[in-house]
């Protein structure tokens, strides 16, 4: 009899995941794809729940759709089920559910769809959340085929994504153990990067995002060290892969904005003097490695601000700035240039003493439009208004030859 290679193998860890993993598994059943084209490789990282126990009675009912369930002693975190997992994996995909999460029933259906049609390396299925907030800035349309450059895919750095098993293969992709948390950004992002495209699908609900009621949810629980530890990863493979650049200064605001802003936010005025004085110590080798004008000037003047005060060791001013956003107050806008420059007066904006630059407190175009007078402008804006009037200017048979098409 010929052994027909599964299209997806849906690889699942598990730790204590009762009473989730009940509808989890169900969403699995419910999939409108041939239940022959998938396989499911279930890992029990060490549960005491019931977990283990019911992954086998699923593994019995489940055919034809096989079931493979390792049980395990506990690894300390998701890296290790999913490396055990995708080890075993023979499909043509991989898809990494948690085990308390569910999937849309024509999920796996459209998204090997997906990818067989683009022939893109990663697919990311629209989420939605339960009791949780996930990423939403991503699925505005859905694309055929875009990459983590010119889309906000950048901004969704979890496993749960089709991934074709060939490329993490080719690169021996596995996630890294030794991060408590982040360790799927790192994976996820590493394979944006070496993808030969990706798809989104955005018109759908492939996967449910499930927020647990008893708090176990692995996000939520670690300490902040954690998190630098989880930024330093992130910036680091990112600095390995891409080139200094406008292409590299895009991705690095990720782990700007998402991981290490929120330490030297509202959470940082709750702060003992002694975890503020670690995170300022933490934080420097980073800032004076990875901080530049371009991850700057794509990152709003508050966040702009809060971030030039940790790079330059300033905690008793980033208080004051932290103190003046948590009591609600609005900066005032400041137009020059004739309307072409909007200036947001954040705390310390052209005190001498304090001595921060100007560019520091400037808005880009993207938060100036916001208020009234800003004119968008500049050098750039100029140049292409004269050449949109020299064209019309023009007979229609020589603007050919002015436009270089």
């Amino acid at each position: 009899m010929t052994v027909t290679q599964p299209d997806v193998s849906v690889i699942i860890g598990a730790y204590e995941a009762m009473p989730y993993l009940v509808e989890c598994l169900a969403s699995l059943e419910a999939q409108t794809i041939d239940p022959a084209r998938v396989e499911v490789i279930a890992v029990d990282d060490g549960s005491a729940d019931g977990t283990g126990e019911y992954l086998e009675e699923f593994a019995d009912r489940a055919a034809p759709m096989p079931v493979t369930v390792i049980r395990q002693e506990n690894s300390g975190g998701p890296s290790g089920p999913r490396n055990v997992g995708l080890g075993k994996a023979a499909g043509r995909y991989v898809f990494f559910l948690d085990a308390d999460d569910r999937l849309g029933p024509e999920a796996l259906e459209r998204m090997v769809a997906m990818a067989d049609r683009n022939g893109t390396d990663v697919v990311l299925g629209r989420v939605e959340g339960i009791n949780r907030k996930p990423p939403q800035s991503m699925w505005g349309r859905t694309l055929e085929r875009t990459d983590v450059y010119s889309s906000n895919i950048k901004f969704t750095l979890s496993a749960q994504k089709l991934f074709r098993r060939e490329m993490l293969t080719r690169h021996d992709m596995r996630f890294d153990e030794s991060l408590w948390t982040g360790e799927d950004a790192l994976f996820t992002m590493e394979a944006y990067l070496r993808a030969d495209g990706v798809s989104v699908l955005a018109d759908y609900t492939c996967y449910y995002l499930v927020g647990r009621e008893d708090g176990k949810h692995v996000t939520k629980s670690g300490s902040y060290t954690l998190r630098f530890d989880s930024a330093r990863a992130l910036m680091n493979l990112i600095a390995d892969m891409v080139p200094p650049g406008p292409k590299r200064d895009v991705l690095m605001v990720r782990p700007f904005v998402v991981t290490l802003l929120p330490q030297f936010g509202p959470k940082f005025l709750k702060d003992s003097e002694e975890i503020r004085r670690r995170k300022f110590e933490l934080a420097a080798p980073l800032m004076a490695t990875h901080w530049n004008e371009g991850v700057a000037h794509r990152l709003k003047v508050e966040e702009r601000l809060r971030m030039h005060l940790v790079a330059g060791q300033q905690p008793e001013r980033l208080l004051e700035v932290l103190k003046f956003t948590k009591a609600k107050k609005q900066p005032a806008a400041l137009l020059e240039k004739k309307g072409r420059r909007l200036y947001l007066a954040y705390p310390y904006f052209r005190d001498t003493e304090a001595g921060i630059p100007d560019a520091v407190y400037l808005a880009e175009p993207r938060e100036a439009r916001a208020f009234p007078g800003y004119r968008e402008g500049g050098v750039d804006f100029f140049l292409r208004r004269a050449l949109r009037k020299l064209r019309r200017a023009l007979p229609s048979g020589s603007r050919t030859a002015t436009t270089g098409h």
